[in-house]
């Protein structure tokens, strides 16, 4: 059984957390503008355009490395999408509750290994589920009306393996890196410096 001091939140934790998610709420919408600016370099393949995905992937994986808490992955995609909702992200409300799931993917990679391990395989499959979580929305809410086998499939594959590599291998690059700054030394990615 886990220590109650292990699982319970920090204020510490909360505002961490919650500048995570602000910081890549602001990412997310200006992401957004990105992607609408780039259609055009698609049109060959517009599914390929999915590999810019992983992106609005990284608070979540990069929320529950550092903050190692039950719910913090959720917490901080959750919450960037609520905030790039809020400054108008073209695809509106309904991106919290695409947030929520997308959070959801990556919190059950933290849960399976019952919140304690952060290494890179870890990280690899938080951003794979949260890859999936997406794919799942996208393909049964946005891309309903694409053909499956030239739109729709390649879409979610691509978005899952953009996901494991930008939301995965770059949500544990960026924790490496800000755990080497001394940025996280109040947190247990710091003391994991070496093993990381």
């Amino acid at each position: 059984m886990r220590d109650d001091t292990t699982t319970r939140w920090r204020t510490l934790d909360v505002v961490v957390a919650a500048v995570i998610a602000v910081a890549f709420g602001v990412i997310f919408w200006a992401w957004g503008l990105l992607w609408r600016a780039v259609d055009p370099a698609f049109a060959f393949f517009p599914a390929g355009q999915a590999i810019m995905y992983g992106v609005w992937l990284v608070p979540a994986v990069l929320g529950g490395l550092v903050v190692r808490k039950p719910g913090a992955a959720l917490f901080c995609e959750a919450v960037a999408a609520t905030v790039s909702a809020l400054l108008g992200s073209e695809w509106g409300g309904i991106t919290i509750v695409q947030g929520l799931i997308q959070g959801l993917g990556a919190e059950l990679a933290f849960a399976a290994f019952r919140y304690r391990s952060f290494r890179l395989p870890t990280a690899l499959l938080a951003g794979a589920l949260t890859g999936l979580g997406a794919a799942l929305f996208d393909f049964f809410v946005w891309n309903v009306d694409y053909a499956l086998g030239s739109y729709r499939i390649p879409y979610a594959l691509l978005t899952v393996v953009s996901a494991t590599i930008v939301a995965g291998a770059g949500g544990w690059a960026l924790t490496r890196a800000l755990a080497t700054t001394g940025a996280l030394d109040r947190f247990p990615a710091a003391r994991d410096r070496p093993l990381i």
